[in-house]
């Protein structure tokens, strides 16, 4: 992309403002949903949405859905971008809005050529970087070089139980451990093995890995996002982890949402951001700039804080981190990580900007999943918008809201729509998202009653017809289990 003209530095937040509101540089976020940083385009100017699902029935001004897509079985994230990069529709709209900036949750080498192709340039990481850094067995020795523990653990190669206990025993872990290999969803690449039976059990997928072998601790996991920038490492909100819970995931362990909340765990949150910083500034120094996502452990009996994963990418905890610091901070995180890619000087005290979200409501989000092992064609859904729920558990929607930034108590929340009328429901389908202020979760890692109602009433909104015999799609007919966010 040809350089602008020389500019001068942005030195306040009102010249970043400022910056954003004459933008005229197209600015793109492609991917399956909006959702991931749904509502940037309030601040940033000449920002669009390019998606796979049409989650607001086109009544989104900032939101491009192709017209025809026809039957599909993609594999990934990335076969949905690369799919819609491809698409003659969404071609034409790329190159009428002009050369500009890509932005997206996951892509690979073929995005990249694509995006080459078309005048775009990806404001995240390479690919091939991005991959490198997703390893766990990368996360742990990043963190060792910047001074971050992980849980107690070892690396190696077992081609038994044998093996594994003897790597266990010489780092001291005891019989109780955690196994990861190294890339993947944890939900799903993560083993809990205390005997021969459960490592019999996992074998096939352990014996040909490098592995991450950890002491298993009482925990309690969360996550945060943060940008690494030329300035320092700005840390947006920490947030705990909703997982595993029957009413909104089918995946033992998968994860299912957030919350983010402001009491309590001081001392904690304190020493999870300094290591967000420290990973961060660690980070840039290997060549990664921009959003990351670092999840965390915290050792509930010592309490005790470990950098648990990084995922170097836009990701599910994106949503809370741009709600938060948008609306108590007035500065969304993600025009940091734009300046990095940007061709655009600027300087200003990170610190400040930092301190600006420090206080917050709570807020909590769930990532709704089709529990029922059968495949099913949808013919009623809900519309995405605001709803209101009423003592007895019932809901209506109120206002048809293109974004969550209006929800205005716990009686509400905001509904994200991914499948519609004429889509394919099946074990483990991404329903939608739902949002809302207040706790979904609470201190001792039980789903609220609150929560569980509004899981129940959504899924009450959905008509669908059962499909058998030769008339029903073997899943994935989208995304199988694919995380989608």
């Amino acid at each position: 992309m040809a350089r602008r003209p020389a500019r001068e530095k942005l030195r306040s937040l009102s010249d970043i403002y400022a910056f954003f509101r004459r933008n005229r540089t197209p600015i793109t976020f492609l991917s399956p949903t909006p959702y991931n940083i749904l509502g940037l385009g309030r601040w940033v100017n000449n920002f669009e949405y390019i998606n796979f699902f049409d989650s607001f029935d086109g009544s989104h001004p900032k939101i491009f859905v192709p017209r025809e897509h026809g039957p599909h079985e993609f594999r990934s994230i990335e076969d949905v971008n690369n799919y819609l990069l491809r698409h003659k529709d969404v071609r034409a709209r790329l190159k009428e809005r002009g050369p500009g900036y890509l932005l997206l949750v996951m892509f690979d080498e073929e995005t990249e050529a694509l995006a080459k192709e078309l005048g775009q340039t990806i404001a995240l990481p390479p690919a091939k970087l991005r991959k490198h850094i997703d390893s766990k067995i990368i996360t742990t020795k990043l963190g060792n070089e910047a001074g971050i523990k992980s849980a107690p653990n070892t690396m190696g190669r077992a081609k038994s139980y044998e093996q594994l206990r003897k790597l266990a025993t010489a780092a001291k872990l005891g019989p109780d451990l955690v196994v990861q290999t190294p890339y993947g969803d944890s939900g799903r690449t993560t083993f809990f093995i205390k005997s021969e039976e459960d490592w019999n059990k996992n074998a096939e997928h352990l014996v040909n890995e490098q592995l991450k072998v950890m002491r298993r601790i009482n925990h309690l996991p969360g996550t945060l996002e943060a940008i690494a920038t030329s300035h320092g490492t700005l840390v947006g909100p920490m947030q705990t982890d909703i997982t595993g819970f029957a009413e909104v995931t089918p995946y033992k362990g998968g994860w299912c949402g957030n919350d983010v909340f402001h009491d309590g765990l001081e001392k904690e949150r304190k020493a999870v951001q300094r290591m967000a910083q420290k990973l961060g500034d660690r980070l840039y120094k290997a060549g990664y700039r921009g959003a990351f996502c670092m999840d965390f452990l915290i050792d509930t009996d010592t309490r005790e804080v470990y950098l648990g994963e990084i995922n170097p990418r836009i990701s599910g905890a994106s949503p809370m981190t741009n709600l938060i610091t948008s609306t108590y901070g007035g500065c969304p995180v993600y025009m940091f990580h734009l300046l990095e890619f940007m061709d655009v000087d600027w300087e200003i005290d990170l610190a400040k900007v930092q301190a600006r979200w420090s206080d917050f409501d709570n807020w909590s989000q769930l990532i709704l999943k089709y529990p029922v092992d059968r495949v099913e064609m949808i013919t009623k859904a809900p519309s995405s918008g605001i709803y209101r729920m009423d003592d007895k558990g019932n809901i209506r929607l109120v206002r048809k809201s293109i974004d969550w930034f209006l929800v205005s108590g716990e009686e509400e929340a905001f509904y994200l729509r991914v499948y519609t009328a004429g889509d394919y429901r099946y074990h483990g389908a991404d329903m939608g998202i739902l949002v809302s202020r207040g706790r979904f979760q609470t201190d001792d890692r039980k789903l609220t009653d609150r929560a569980k109602a509004w899981v129940s009433a959504i899924h009450r909104e959905f008509q669908a017809t059962p499909l058998t015999g030769s008339s029903a799609p073997t899943p994935p007919a989208a995304f199988g289990d694919q995380k989608m966010f």
